[in-house]
């Protein structure tokens, strides 16, 4: 065979094989991106469920996507770096998940702090002759949200033939705080026993007052530290920024070198490390 036409053998081969190369990276993303639109749908449809959101999760996603592709297009047109462009994506996969958990943590703090005023107007209804369905259908009526959607789905899920107790126990499923298991825990047990009713939420009410009013002093006197936290963990991210901007040349050798990316990895590893600590510290179990 001549030279000619080995050389075209080459050719044709280095064609094959980067063809099946694109092919199989083709496939791999296609795979990824419908793994990716199904888990995030699927958390996405049960995140709003929970939180009484009715809307389509297909354009959350449309979105979401939208933002994964011009974020770190973006971010890589300015700072030119392929380590910064990936943490930036690696970055927007996760806010969607921590976006659902704050959402989630706001209402259950919203829910305990109506649950004193609850448990008061069951007690005040029970008190003046009416009964426990009515008790909870009145505050249903009178209460705003979240209360009134999930004691909403209890007196539901009561209509349709379920025990107070069994509906209860779902409910404290679906809201998994200490102090609404505590106060479901005790109308359940003085259900069981026979005690008196009224007495007990009555009680569940102040205490639950008491432990408001605790948690709320509480967080007064660590607001500072919490605060603190949050400027120091930010206050590295926002010098390599303006750092960035000022000496390019120089912060570009922390990005693009060895020893500058171990050096990064074990800052950024230190101020995560520092930035758990003080929440940990400042994060005091009522």
């Amino acid at each position: 065979m001549s030279d000619l036409g080995i050389l075209a053998l080459v050719v044709v081969l280095a064609f094959v094989a980067a063809m099946c190369l694109a092919v199989a990276v083709t496939r791999g993303a296609g795979d990824f991106m419908g793994f990716y639109r199904q888990k995030f749908t699927s958390n996405a449809n049960q995140e709003l469920s929970e939180m009484f959101i009715f809307m389509d999760s297909s354009q959350l996603f449309l979105l979401n996507l939208l933002v994964l592709i011009l974020v770190p297009i973006g971010v890589h047109a300015l700072f030119q770096l392929w380590v910064i462009t990936a943490g930036v994506f690696v970055v927007l996969l996760i806010v969607p998940g921590a976006i659902w958990g704050r959402m989630r943590k706001k209402r259950l703090s919203k829910f305990e702090d109506q649950l004193p005023d609850i448990f008061m107007m069951l007690s005040s209804s029970l008190q003046a002759g009416a009964s426990l369905n009515m008790a909870l259908a009145d505050v249903v009526k009178q209460s705003p949200v979240p209360a009134s959607q999930e004691f909403g789905m209890l007196v539901k899920r009561m209509q349709l033939g379920v025990t107070l107790e069994d509906s209860l126990i779902e409910l404290e499923k679906r809201i998994p705080l200490q102090s609404f298991i505590m106060a479901s825990s005790a109308v359940r047990i003085s259900r069981e026993v026979g005690g008196n009713l009224v007495e007990t939420i009555q009680s569940m009410a102040e205490t639950l007052r008491r432990k408001k009013t605790m948690e709320g002093k509480i967080d007064s006197l660590t607001a500072q530290g919490r605060a603190q936290g949050t400027f120091m963990a930010m206050l590295p991210v926002a010098l390599a920024v303006l750092l960035s901007f000022i000496e390019p040349e120089a912060m570009r050798k922390l990005y693009t070198t060895r020893e500058g990316l171990m050096v990064l990895t074990v800052m950024v590893f230190m101020q995560i490390m520092g930035f758990v600590f003080i929440r940990k510290i400042t994060s005091i179990d009522s």
